[in-house]
């Protein structure tokens, strides 16, 4: 017998979004994570709101939200905010009931500078990392670290000589059309005497000889060598020095362990970073250069050595999932300090996703 649909919507639904979510969804794995690390953060947000007024979006909804984001590859908080609406997953992550309204997604915005700050932002990453050392998934030993180049939020033609005058929006030729075409042949730009009108932190650099130049910053971040989860984060303009005094920077952050190592790529072999590291009672387990090497056979011909150069090449795995899957391939707020709150919410989620698939 052929069915027949019923137009008719009904008026009450007799399911929860809780029977709605299934059982074995890798999602409520991830929930209770980092439902968690939100628990102990209450305190925290407590401080942020007046204890009297009309009560706020609750701030662990804003957060929950922002992981997903992350998670699901959604490159604007516009269709994020659409996409928690009539998704009932999202919802159920969120905290929402099926007739809760969604809040604006101009929301964030203004939020941004109290709640979604690199302060709460770390405290989230550390709470979860907590949970990771609770579950002896981390190593408190062995690390690796490297630095990547971040797009940031500015075009190329906001790159102009440092004394040119702001112009008058209502002088411009094409203001409230499309930007005028700029030639950029044959002249020098450097950071010393240019900078950029849209965000004044980027800076103009590249990574190799054979790479173009563009306005960028630079995240890095240190793993551990057990399972590859990231242990700390910074985030710092584009400069050659850059890598190595960030990642010393995150090792002094880490724990005072003896026998600790850290695996890195030939970019930190310098004189510099290795007896700095040294100094720590840190081994320095770096990739040799050909010529003139900053360390000898005395930590390459060990067997550490070799396991280390193996690991460390891992450390690239976050970094690929958090420019393909999450939101660090081109920054979309201006400024390092909300660069900082990116990184470190991508850095969270990847953790989260990392420790799901390993418990």
């Amino acid at each position: 017998m052929r069915g027949h649909g019923n137009p008719q919507a009904s008026m009450f639904s007799y399911i929860s979004l809780e029977e709605r979510v299934p059982q074995a969804h890798p999602i409520r794995k991830i929930r209770r994570v980092v439902d968690k690390a939100l628990k102990v953060l209450e305190p925290e947000f407590a401080g942020l709101y007046a204890q009297n007024g009309r009560p706020s979006i609750p701030p662990e909804h804003l957060l929950r939200a922002l992981l997903l984001q992350i998670l699901y590859s959604i490159r604007s908080e516009r269709q994020l905010v659409e996409r928690i609406d009539y998704d009932l997953l999202f919802r159920w992550f969120v905290g929402l009931s099926i007739d809760d309204p969604v809040w604006n997604h101009s929301t964030f915005t203004k939020n941004r500078d109290r709640l979604l700050s690199p302060q709460i932002a770390r405290r989230l990453f550390e709470e979860v990392r907590r949970q990771a050392y609770a579950k002896q998934l981390l190593s408190r030993d062995h690390f690796s670290i490297d630095g990547t180049l971040i797009d940031a939020s500015a075009s190329m033609k906001s790159f102009v000589p440092r004394d040119t005058p702001t112009p008058d929006k209502d002088d411009c030729p094409g203001a409230g059309g499309r930007n005028k075409d700029v030639d950029f042949r044959g002249e020098k730009r450097s950071n010393k005497t240019h900078a950029s009108r849209t965000d004044p932190d980027a800076q103009l650099y590249r990574k190799g000889q054979a790479q173009s130049s563009r306005l960028c910053m630079m995240g890095h971040i240190t793993i551990e060598n057990r399972n590859g989860l990231i242990v700390e984060t910074e985030l710092t303009q584009a400069n050659g020095y850059a890598e190595r005094e960030a990642g010393l920077s995150m090792l002094d952050r880490l724990s005072k362990r003896p026998k600790r190592t850290v695996g890195a790529d030939k970019g930190y072999d310098t004189k510099d970073f290795v007896a700095s590291c040294r100094e720590r009672g840190i081994t320095p387990h770096v990739a040799a250069k050909h010529k003139y090497p900053a360390i000898d056979k005395r930590t390459t011909g060990t067997p550490g050595y070799t396991i280390s150069q193996r690991i460390r090449k891992r450390v690239e795995e976050p970094f690929g999932w958090m420019k393909t899957v999450g939101t660090l391939r081109k920054l979309k707020h201006r400024g390092t300090v909300k660069a900082t709150t990116t990184l470190l919410m991508n850095a969270t989620m990847f953790n989260v996703v990392r420790m799901e698939a390993l418990l």
